[in-house]
């Protein structure tokens, strides 16, 4: 059994098959997942887990050189976004409309019990040296 690092399996093997520019998404409990995207759903109940404890824990693990945000969280959710501008490397910022399009091209979604607005990221995945 694994001592460290990510316990649940399905996303350690999603974390695990990661490759140059792949994306994932960590999303709150109301984003819809396309049909064709692998949803891993660890939700327990409206904010546990929450996205910004279930986003440190992915960045322990993978290299990202690019994260995506809805334009829309500057204004809806003021203090996730000003922790997300200093967490995250490079953000391109989308209208949520748009990033519901980007959510077709990603790996995964994780969905988690946040109910806060716009607590959703697309991570892109860096190469490592």
């Amino acid at each position: 059994m694994k001592k460290r690092g990510i316990l649940n399996s399905e996303i350690a093997k999603i974390v695990d098959d990661l490759r140059h520019t792949d994306r994932i998404i960590i999303g709150d409990c109301g984003l819809p997942v396309p049909e064709n995207v692998k949803q891993i759903d660890i939700s327990l109940k409206q904010g546990t887990p929450s996205f910004y404890s279930v986003l440190e824990l992915i960045l322990e693990e993978v290299a990202v050189e690019k994260a995506v945000l809805a334009t829309e969280i500057k204004e809806n959710n003021i203090e996730l976004h000003g922790q997300l501008k200093e967490l995250l490397p490079e953000i391109e910022y989308v209208s949520h409309d748009e990033f519901k399009q980007l959510s077709k091209e990603v790996k995964a979604v994780i969905r988690t019990g946040e109910d806060t607005p716009y607590a959703n990221v697309i991570l892109q995945s860096a190469v490592i040296f």
